[in-house]
């Protein structure tokens, strides 16, 4: 909105300072600090008022140190999240993006099915909430409107270089040939689509789906649909259970947002693109903006988030973030460095699913289920331990910035 207005303020009156919004880092920074603006100021007022309205977390006794205190603590939180998330983006977010308007979109739908969940535990008093199976309908959903939009959208394109094959032959003061060599220069280049995504830590860094399927350019992009309703199911069911202690969930994933805008910024840019030799994709680059939103609005939720929680983030919250970081990595063609990125939320998730099939198995062959964890997702493992839920939170935020800075470096090791 606000790009919009004042690029036509500079075109009609050369309004000065109206220029800075042409510029992808100056948009960037306000998006931050408009989020973390909202959170910090609009926080408290909607604790307060979830708080009157007994807008409370049902707490069952499961046996953890501290987890009872926890009772009546205001849920629902996400609504600050996605509400310091949505502003920025819509005041100086470009509209006209095709990736702005898909992670507008994903914020809303998975937000809104995590809010829906919310709704039932705490206003029908129903712990389960909304059953699984119609999640796993939702994030299906956005996975076909992702993977499709991909597809079918003339603007998602990537930029590759056309090259030709270019002898050079030295010659000595005889006159003789002495040596030759063979270089591949750049003669063009034209923006394809294609189903091409990068492969981290291997030196030609590109998989195409289309290989897979033999070729065949339909049968690539439904692959590449299903890989995209894979994703976001995991990432966000990842998410999900990785919201379990105060600011956990939180701390883990801004490492994550930040390294996903670097990327973003990098494959945005055709200069850094052709320099670091990974794939250019034109207007990726306005993602950077929105990966400062919710880097802000998760920096601000972390006032309110962290030990002792003044608020929970919900399922309003934690679907919703996993549902970004995997369309995310979708639209830049990372998804395939997400089990690094994610890890964190992949042993929360294989922890969970170990621990079932373990137990179904021994309950099975020795008529009683056993247990290979103390309790899972892991994080209550490491509780039932005895260990402080501070002391968890901030070693789980450690391996996710190490995670992330692994992620970065893939950009050099191949």
């Amino acid at each position: 909105m606000l790009y919009s207005l004042f690029n036509r303020l500079d075109e009609l009156y050369d309004l000065p300072g109206s220029g800075m919004f042409r510029y992808l880092s100056f948009r960037a920074a306000l998006a931050i600090i408009l989020a973390l603006v909202i959170v910090i100021f609009f926080g408290l007022p909607i604790i307060r008022l979830l708080q009157r309205r007994q807008i409370g977390e049902e707490i069952r006794d499961l046996g953890l140190s501290g987890q009872l205190e926890k009772r009546g603590t205001p849920t629902m939180g996400g609504l600050i999240i996605l509400l310091a998330i949505l502003v920025p983006m819509l005041l100086v977010g470009r509209l006209d993006n095709v990736y702005v308007q898909l992670m507008l979109v994903s914020t809303i739908w998975l937000g809104g099915i995590g809010f829906l969940d919310d709704y039932i535990k705490v206003f029908r008093h129903r712990k389960d909430g909304l059953k699984g199976r119609f999640k796993i309908v939702g994030q299906v959903g956005l996975g076909i409107i992702v993977g499709t939009t991909m597809w079918l959208s003339p603007e998602i394109v990537i930029r590759e270089k056309v090259t030709s094959p270019v002898e050079t032959v030295y010659i000595d003061e005889q006159g003789e040939e002495v040596a030759s060599v063979v270089q591949h220069v750049v003669v063009s280049s034209e923006s394809t689509k294609t189903t091409k995504t990068t492969i981290p830590f291997v030196k030609n860094n590109e998989l195409d789906y289309g290989w897979l399927v033999g070729g065949n350019e339909t049968a690539a992009w439904l692959l590449y649909v299903i890989v995209a309703i894979f994703i976001v199911t995991a990432v966000s069911n990842g998410a999900n259970l990785t919201d379990g202690l105060d600011g956990l969930l939180t701390g883990v994933s801004i490492p994550i947002v930040a390294v996903l805008g670097v990327l973003a910024y990098l494959s945005g840019h055709i200069v850094y693109a052709d320099y670091l030799n990974i794939m250019y994709i034109p207007d990726s680059g306005e993602l950077v903006v929105f990966a400062a939103a919710m880097a802000g609005a998760l920096i601000g939720f972390m006032w309110y988030n962290s030990f002792p929680a003044q608020i929970f983030m919900g399922d309003t919250g934690s679907l919703a973030i996993g549902g970004i970081i995997a369309v995310f990595s979708l639209c830049i063609r990372k998804e395939l460095l997400l089990p690094v990125m994610c890890g964190v939320f992949l042993a929360e998730s294989v922890s969970v699913m170990v621990q079932v099939s373990y137990f179904k198995y021994t309950k099975r062959k020795y008529g009683e289920g056993r247990r290979l964890l103390l309790m899972s997702p892991l994080h209550h493992h490491f509780q039932k331990q005895g260990q402080f839920e501070t002391k968890i939170v901030v070693r789980f935020v450690i391996i996710s910035l190490l995670l992330a800075a692994i992620s970065l470096v893939t950009l050099k090791i191949r």
